[in-house]
């Protein structure tokens, strides 16, 4: 069977049977319910991740009822084609404290700092809270992907600096209608990735990314009708900083607060960044968007050039099926 239809069955199979079997024991291996009270399978996600089949021929979906989940957790490489699901949004809230400093591993220390890990492929995450609850602490992240095809629809990415990891090299995920909100680079990484309907909100002046696109990919991080919101006395926050000289960040049809400074981006004193990485924008409205006065080395595409960035051209026509048909069930 080829990919794509894996991927599809899997994506349908894990909305569909998810609304049609919360309240009930599982019959195999593909289902069951973590709950505080004792009335699931298990009490704790990683208890429930743990008794998961290795490698698995069909998805195993975890359904996660209301409660907050203080863990830090792996979804390991062996653990592909899993969902987790949460009762609701607001409710289901998995968090974690760990940062650089508590960690104390030396200069990559930020890596561990995690509450919760995928490395596992196809993963899907919905209806959830993930929380980095250290503080302005430094180093902290809440949610760390280093996977391919992975969706996460209708979460709450929370922290301050280093909120969302999203990594690894040729690896594609997708994020929609999702609140992620931090202080400085809390958006980062390799990973291609698209953003779309999301808020990002920053807590503080700094910066909102800090992409490290390998050089020769095509695309990084870019974001598609999000919002770009701040806190209260927030007023000065760059769009971005290269934390590898070829990082490319892009945002189309966004609306941009005015939190967001005229000059847009920042070159983290690499010279050299601006001749090699890709920042742009195409459309985007709101006081943020004054971009006449951007810095002479982004760019404002031309309506033909922003058509490049379709959900097929940046994740691929494999992940753009799946990604329709599970955005379809989900209506």
């Amino acid at each position: 069977m080829r990919l794509i239809n894996k991927i599809i069955w899997l994506l349908i199979f894990s909305s569909s049977f998810l609304y049609s079997q919360v309240d009930k024991k599982p019959v195999d291996d593909s289902y069951s319910v973590v709950a505080q009270d004792g009335s699931g399978n298990f009490t704790s996600i990683q208890q429930a991740i743990n008794a998961s089949k290795s490698f698995p021929y069909k998805r195993k979906t975890i359904f996660i009822r209301n409660g907050v989940y203080h863990e830090k957790i792996k979804i390991h490489e062996w653990n592909p084609n899993l969902t987790l699901i949460g009762e609701s949004k607001e409710n289901t809230i998995i968090t974690f404290d760990d940062y650089f400093n508590k960690i104390n591993l030396g200069i990559n220390s930020t890596f561990y700092t995690y509450t919760l890990l995928v490395e596992g492929d196809q993963f899907i995450a919905q209806n959830l809270t993930i929380k980095n609850t250290a503080g302005e602490v430094g180093q902290a992240v809440a949610l760390a992907i280093n996977a391919d095809n992975v969706i996460i629809s209708n979460c709450s990415i929370l922290g301050n600096q280093d909120t969302l990891y999203a990594t690894g090299k040729n690896k594609k995920q997708y994020l929609t209608n999702c609140y992620i909100e931090g202080t400085t680079d809390f958006i980062f990484g390799s990973a291609t990735v698209l953003f779309e309907n999301c808020i990002i909100h920053s807590l503080k002046n700094s910066f909102v990314t800090a992409a490290s696109t390998p050089e020769g990919v095509e695309f990084g991080f870019v974001f598609k009708k999000c919002k770009l919101t701040a806190s209260a006395n927030v007023d000065s926050v760059y769009l971005g900083r290269p934390w590898r000289i070829y990082a490319k960040t892009v945002f189309l049809d966004c609306e941009l607060g005015n939190h967001i400074l005229p000059e847009g981006w920042n070159n983290w004193s690499k010279h050299e960044a601006e001749i090699c990485a890709f920042y742009a924008e195409y459309n985007c409205k709101g006081e943020g968007a004054k971009i006449d006065k951007r810095v002479t080395w982004s760019h404002q595409l031309k309506k033909n050039e922003s058509n490049k960035y379709s959900l097929e051209s940046i994740l691929g026509a494999e992940m753009a099926k799946a990604i329709i048909i599970f955005n379809n069930e989900l209506k």
